[in-house]
């Protein structure tokens, strides 16, 4: 079959395929990222690429999805075009991904974290020994030698031998004059000896705390003999070529062959690329990074291990394994020490993963008896509500809106993104990120905006344009009303930046769905909004959120602003906590065991609760008695 090179603008990159290869699978092969939320079905139409140079084969049934003039400036969709030339192909700033603002580090510290230093015993240790050479009175064997004085310098009695640190064990002791540094991992019924280094390495020790989300990937350093925190980094998921959601790419892996390991060697490639970046930029070998803690939601798991995910979607909902084995990194290609060990978390259901498992940790949910709620609010909204006693937790689908999806202007939170709106006297004032020109709204911006043009009269409680109100921003464009957010001559795309309003519609159904599954667990359990102590708000999207604004929109419940906690990233903070500490990591597997689980699918009250909720900010006033714009 016969090669071309594709090269990919602005980025530069070249790479050569085979005839008929589509430009999205390109672009993946490139490591160029193009925007896409359908997962290549030619559906979304976000994926707009231009092709400058050369011939592409473009789906006629795509061009439904372009405008007349991007047809004649030759812009096509690159999940529907074929590669069947040369080309060159511009990937226009819609359809690219720069400078997402990722949560990298966090300034949350709970009660549990504590954790860390008051039971600090990483999961991967190097000890330093100068043992005692062998005579007639003392003649044991070199490793029992090696076990019996790791039983003096530690608690920890039942040690197994790999078979690596059995290799030239003699002569390593011998050449050191038996000063020597073990390397040792926990497993399940004791520790293991993975290698005897020669001399004193018991400075370099490091592993790795991963958050595998399912829109970025982020990674903290630590060195493992202080705890310290070196550095941390973060990426978009590579994943997101083939779908923005869970959903879609439990469809790709299920329905193409070689889907799923296409899947698994995307996030295994973040997490090698993150590695590269943290070692060089802490001038640290990578052989030294000695274990790694994973969290993800429960289909993330399955596709970091390889392991198939497709009952996950499918009722009743049954995933391959809540619980992962301990594996050696280098199983599934992550490039570390030879022997070091990767965990992860384990899950609770198909939908509420070790990513909310590490939170609840994270967050100390599980340590006292004082009722609090973690809610990481996304495509799925995952919500833990309990205490010590006893957690119950569920997984709305919230539908991709607060991170872009479904929304005609809605993006990522990336640079260019309006992510703070207000308007006064029909004065539009808008805040983007890096200051950057307007190139579409995010989830914050989008819940600012909802919340200001019901509360100056814009839209009804219900989502409609008030089509009396004088404002020369509110427009009709193709049988449909919208509001003016950004004028063509402040964009960068030229365009005017609106909201429709079959987009206000989407945002509230996406809202409604958080709230009712928020609502459903109390309800549930028979508890009161004001019963509950603290209410965590975790995630990159909740980082940004204005509270009084989403509480007005009733994405929130009305209880007092101080009790809610932006906590940052807490997946990422558990899976520190666990890495750092053999306690904290056996814990997570209790709480998993003591979180019931919700099917909100099959509960019947929260399709009542849904569509009660279906109005700015809810049909029953008094669930929100402060809201100010009731009279409006």
């Amino acid at each position: 079959m016969r090669k071309f090179k594709v090269t990919f603008l602005p980025d530069g990159k070249d790479i050569e395929v085979e005839e008929n290869t589509t430009l999205m699978q390109a672009a993946g092969k490139a490591g160029v990222y193009v925007n896409t939320i359908c997962g290549g079905k030619g559906v979304c139409g976000k994926c707009r690429v231009q092709v400058i140079n050369g011939k592409a084969k473009a789906d006629k049934h795509a061009i439904a999805l372009l405008t007349k003039e991007e047809i004649d400036d030759s812009y096509v969709l690159a999940c529907q075009t074929r590669v069947q030339d040369n080309l060159e192909v511009v990937i226009p700033p819609e359809s690219r991904l720069e400078a997402e603002q990722i949560l990298l580090t966090d300034s949350f510290v709970s009660e549990a974290a504590s954790v860390e230093s008051a039971h600090f015993e990483p999961l991967v240790q190097k000890l330093y020994m100068e043992l005692q050479e062998p005579s007639n009175e003392d003649n044991i064997a070199d490793s029992d030698r090696i076990i019996r004085e790791l039983k003096r310098k530690t608690k920890y009695n039942a040690y197994e031998r790999s078979l690596g640190c059995l290799r030239e064990l003699g002569s390593k002791l011998r050449n050191s004059g038996w000063k020597v540094t073990a390397t040792i991992a926990r497993q399940n019924n004791g520790w293991k000896i993975l290698e005897i280094d020669t001399g004193d390495t018991n400075d370099n020790n490091y592993g790795l705390a991963i958050d595998v989300g399912t829109t970025t990937v982020v990674a903290q350093l630590l060195h493992l003999q202080s705890g310290k925190v070196i550095g941390g980094e973060g990426t978009h998921n590579l994943q997101s070529n083939y779908g923005e959601d869970v959903i879609t790419r439990i469809a790709f892996a299920c329905g193409k062959e070689q889907g799923l390991q296409e899947l698994h060697k995307s996030i295994v490639k973040n997490i090698n690329d993150l590695i590269t970046s943290l070692t060089d930029k802490h001038g640290i070998d990578r052989k030294d990074i000695t274990a790694i803690v994973a969290a993800g939601n429960t289909t993330m798991s399955h596709f970091l291990l390889g392991l198939m995910p497709c009952s996950i979607r499918l009722a009743p909902y049954v995933p391959t394994t809540h619980s992962f084995p301990q594996i050696k990194a280098r199983e599934i290609d992550i490039d570390i020490y030879p022997e070091g060990i990767l965990e992860t978390l384990p899950d609770v259901a198909s939908y509420v993963g070790g990513d909310i498992v590490s939170g609840v940790l994270a967050c100390g949910i599980a340590e006292k008896p004082e009722i609090k709620v973690l809610i990481d609010i996304g495509t799925n909204g995952e919500i833990a509500l309990g205490n010590n006693d006893w957690i119950v937790c569920c997984s709305a689908s919230a539908g991709p809106a607060f991170e872009g999806g479904g929304v005609s202007c809605g993006m990522r939170a990336i640079r260019g993104a309006i992510q703070k709106i207000e308007i006064k006297n029909s004065m539009v004032q808008y805040r983007t990120i890096q200051r950057a020109k307007p190139r579409g709204i995010c989830g914050s911006g989008l819940i600012d905006c909802i919340y200001e043009l019901v509360k100056n009269g814009i839209i009804d409680q219900q989502g409609h344009f008030n089509m009396s109100t004088k404002n020369d921003r509110i427009i009709v464009k193709d049988d449909e009303p919208q509001f003016i957010v950004a004028f063509a001559n402040e964009t960068e795309s030229g365009d005017d930046i609106t909201l429709k309003e079959s987009d206000i519609t989407n945002l509230i159904r996406s809202k409604g769905a958080v709230f009712a599954a928020i609502k459903s667990l109390t309800d549930y359990v028979g508890i009161a909004f004001n019963a509950i102590d603290t209410f965590f708000v975790a995630g990159g999207f909740g980082n940004y959120l204005n509270i009084s604004k989403s509480i007005s929109i009733g994405l929130l419940p009305d209880i007092d602003p101080k009790k809610i906690q932006f906590v940052g990233n807490s997946s990422l903070i558990g899976a520190r906590m666990a890495l750092l500490s053999k306690t904290a990591f056996e814990h997570t597997a209790d709480i998993a065991n003591m979180m019931t689980n919700i099917e909100l699918s099959t509960y019947l009250p929260y399709m009542d609760e849904y569509i009660a909720s279906l109005f700015l900010p809810h049909t029953d006033k008094k669930l929100f008695p402060s809201v100010d714009y009731w009279q409006s």
